[in-house]
C-alpha cells in the first residue's frame, strides 16, 4: 500500500514534465504559424515543428549522421577522459597540499575565466591538426570545473573523520581511499557532470570552425546554407546527447555511493 502511495506521486510527476514538453512544443508551434514579432524577438523565420520533425527523419535516413555522431562522442569522451585524469589528480593534489594549492591554483584561476573561443587560434597553432585541437578545447573546457569541485570536496573532508582515522594508525593512502575519496565524492560528481556539460558547449564552438563532420559543424553547415530546421535538429542532437552523458554520469555515481541518501526526489 504504502509502495503504492510512493508511485502515484512518481507518475503524476511524469506526466506534468510531459505536459511541459508538449506546452512548449505548442507555442512553438503557434509562434511559428502566426510569424510572432514580439519587436526584439521574431519567429518569421523559426521552422514549426513538423518541419524540424521531417528535417530529424530525413538526417537519421541519411549516411552522414553516424560519422557527424561518431565524431562528435570520439571528441567529447578523449577530452574528457584526459581531463578526468588531470582533474582529480590536480584537485587531491590542491586540497591536500597548501604548497601544491599555492603553485599550482593561481595559474589555473587565471586560465579559468577564458572562453573556448579564445583557445582556439591558440590550439591550432600548437597542434599539428584539426583534430587533436578540438580535442584539447574540450579537455580545457572539463578540466576546470573538475578541478575546482574536487578541490571543494578533499579540501573540506571533516576534520574530525581524519583525526580519527589518524588515532586509529592509518596511514596517508589509506587516509585518502577510506576516508578523503568517500567524503569528497559527492562533489567530484558533480563535478565530472558539470564538466561533461562544457565539453559539449566548448566542442560544438570547436566544431562550428575547425570541424569537418561532427554535429556542431552539421548545426553551422545548415546556418550557412539556411536550412533553418536542421539548426534546430543539430541543437536537439547536441542537446540529447549532452543530457545523456550528464545522466549516465550521475547515475553511475549514485550506484557508486550507496552510503549517500539522495536529498532530492528523481
Amino acid at each position: 500500500m504504502t509502495a503504492a502511495i510512493q508511485a502515484r506521486p512518481a507518475a503524476i510527476r511524469w506526466v506534468v514534465r510531459g505536459l511541459s514538453i508538449l506546452a512548449c512544443i505548442a507555442l512553438w508551434q503557434v509562434a511559428s504559424a502566426t510569424h510572432l514579432n514580439l519587436g526584439i524577438v521574431t519567429f518569421r523565420n523559426v521552422p514549426p515543428p513538423l518541419e524540424v520533425v521531417q528535417s530529424a527523419l530525413a538526417l537519421f535516413r541519411s549516411p552522414k549522421l553516424v560519422p557527424h555522431i561518431t565524431s562528435s562522442l570520439w571528441r567529447v569522451f578523449a577530452g574528457y577522459g584526459a581531463a578526468v585524469v588531470l582533474g582529480v589528480i590536480f584537485g587531491f593534489a590542491i586540497g591536500r597540499s597548501r604548497a601544491t594549492s599555492d603553485l599550482l591554483l593561481p595559474p589555473l584561476e587565471l586560465l579559468r575565466p577564458i572562453p573556448a573561443v579564445a583557445w582556439i587560434p591558440l590550439s591550432i597553432l600548437i597542434f599539428p591538426s584539426s583534430e587533436l585541437s578540438m580535442i584539447y578545447i574540450t579537455f580545457i573546457g572539463a578540466l576546470f570545473p573538475i578541478v575546482l569541485n574536487t578541490v571543494h570536496g578533499v579540501a573540506n573532508v571533516d576534520r574530525r573523520l581524519l583525526a580519527a582515522a589518524r588515532s586509529l594508525g592509518a596511514g596517508e593512502l589509506a587516509i585518502l581511499r577510506e576516508v578523503v575519496l568517500p567524503d569528497a565524492a559527492p562533489s567530484i560528481v558533480t563535478g565530472l557532470a558539470i564538466g561533461m556539460g562544457t565539453s559539449w558547449f566548448c566542442l560544438v564552438t570547436a566544431e562550428m570552425i575547425s570541424g569537418q563532420f561532427g554535429i556542431g559543424y552539421y548545426t553551422w553547415e545548415a546556418y550557412t546554407l539556411q536550412n533553418y530546421a536542421d539548426i534546430i535538429v543539430g541543437m536537439l542532437v547536441i542537446g540529447l546527447l549532452g543530457m545523456g552523458s550528464s545522466w549516465l554520469l550521475t547515475t553511475a555515481g549514485r550506484l557508486l555511493m550507496p552510503w549517500r541518501s539522495p536529498k532530492v526526489a528523481r
